[in-house]
């Protein structure tokens, strides 16, 4: 007889380094759904996976309702085709995002550039 894995959750909050508060407030939004045992929660591997989820698009720029839409096309019937393919669109808009990002920023470190050096003439 094999025993599913169970987390508190301490263990996904310490597993994830985030707060309890973060992993409820996931949960009141729709994204996770522990089980109960009167006031304690009981996540299993799914939560686990959705929360990994969750936190991967945070990083990636995504927001809670973009992952959760993602989230929401899980579809294995299907070879999950249809979530592969918005996934990819939004890793290619996160992209283009970060590039631009970059652009911006590398402009913004020139024109520090140039006034640092237009200030540093004046004062001598």
């Amino acid at each position: 007889m094999s025993t599913k894995r169970t987390y508190t959750i301490s263990d996904l909050a310490a597993e994830f380094d985030v707060t309890p508060r973060a992993i409820r407030f996931y949960e009141s939004e729709g994204l996770l759904s522990p089980e109960r045992a009167g006031q304690k929660r009981i996540y299993h591997q799914k939560d686990y996976v959705l929360l990994k989820l969750i936190l991967r698009g945070k990083r990636l720029g995504w927001s809670l309702a973009e992952s959760k839409q993602l989230i929401d096309l899980y579809d294995p019937e299907q070879q999950n085709q249809e979530q592969y393919q918005r996934v990819l669109q939004k890793i290619e808009e996160s992209r283009l995002r970060l590039q631009q990002q970059r652009q911006d920023i590398e402009l913004m470190l020139l024109e520090l550039d140039e006034h640092q050096t237009r200030i540093e003439h004046a004062m001598n």
